[in-house]
């Protein structure tokens, strides 16, 4: 029994260990490995030669750290904006991209960046982000709707994948009609990446993602009344309307962020927290909030590096290498469910 015990309050310390050493190693390994490599004891050096001029300083701190900083911070984002619908739908299949939000941003963000590219403008960060975020509760909507028609969680879940469809096709009529020098941009960004990100992109979502974790993490006694059902949260003086409409404006912001800046990217939402809550042995949120939002770092990085370098100099989509390895899990996911049931 003390063992157990023993076992139980010293897992999570083992666990966030591990990951922490993990997401160093991808940390070093994202900033030395590619087209030009940089050796671990350089990249030391270069950063404290930040006021100098070098290739190796150029690499790191205009292209491959900017990458960087934006696969921890999406990535995080993904899997708290998994975890939130989760809570939301009480149902571990749920997340942005299979309920359709992340194609609803998709779409409003590649109607806005049409606009701007054919009109020689630059949209700023909170205009994508706005609009993303606009997209995102759209689609919000009708799969709320859906839910009032549909009790089944599983044909709801077919409801938004279709609601994705949709999206994803009026994405690509739209792409199709834009000018010939924009479609390659709109293509790559259209496929998720995290390329291309520039230090005031980082910045812009550094500053919403953090805020809205920070919030999320706020959260964690709420959440953790109602998991234990409505009526013993509501005994414990939560307001359910309120919640509810809290998870979801919280987990469309997370979701829009990060479709406004690698447009969608597949599978960390579900994979993530499941994986996560496995690990742990638990379900409270004062744990599985943080470690989501690590986890969710670690699985994007290194997916990211996985997809610039396993083809170089050809990069694949990020949610191509993200689906390969997260699809897989929501598959196990499944087959434990109906083995449950």
């Amino acid at each position: 029994m003390i063992r157990e015990q023993t076992k139980t309050h010293t897992r999570p310390f083992v666990v966030f260990a591990i990951m922490m050493v993990l997401f160093i190693a991808l940390l070093i390994a994202n900033i030395s490995i590619g087209s030009v490599s940089v050796p671990p004891e350089d990249i030391f050096r270069a950063i404290g030669e930040r006021g100098g001029e070098s290739t190796n300083l150029s690499i790191i701190w205009e292209i491959r750290m900017p990458r960087l900083i934006a696969g921890v911070v999406l990535g995080g984002a993904l899997a708290l904006a998994g975890f939130l619908l989760q809570t939301f739908f009480n149902n571990p299949l749920a997340d942005p991209y299979v309920l359709g939000i992340a194609s609803g941003a998709k779409l409003a963000v590649s109607l806005v960046m049409v606009f701007a590219l054919s009109s020689a403008r630059v949209a700023s960060s909170a205009a994508l982000i706005s609009t993303a975020f606009l997209g995102a509760m759209l689609a919000m909507g009708f799969v709320l709707l859906l839910a009032r028609k549909v009790r089944r969680m599983a044909l709801l879940i077919v409801a938004g994948i279709m609601i994705g469809y949709i999206c994803s096709a009026i994405t690509d009529f739209v792409i199709t009609f834009a000018d010939d020098a924009n479609i390659v941009n709109l293509h790559n960004w259209s496929r998720g990446s995290f390329s291309g990100i520039v230090w005031g992109d980082v910045a812009a979502m550094t500053t919403v993602v953090s805020a809205a974790a920070v919030f999320v993490f706020l959260l964690a006694k709420p959440i953790s009344a109602y998991q234990l059902g409505e009526a013993y949260a509501q005994n414990m003086g939560l307001n359910i309307m309120g919640f509810r409409v809290t998870l979801i404006l919280l987990s469309s912001l997370l979701a829009a962020c990060v479709t406004a800046f690698a447009g969608p990217v597949s599978f960390v939402g579900i994979a993530v927290p499941h994986l996560v809550k496995t690990f742990l042995k638990t379900s409270r949120p004062i744990l599985v909030i943080p470690a989501c939002f690590l986890g969710g770092a670690i699985f994007c990085i290194g997916c990211d590096l996985i997809a610039r370098t396993l083809f170089a100099p050809t990069e694949l989509g990020i949610s191509a290498v993200t689906a390969v390895f997260g699809a897989p899990v929501v598959l196990w996911m499944m087959v434990r469910r109906d083995k449950k049931h």
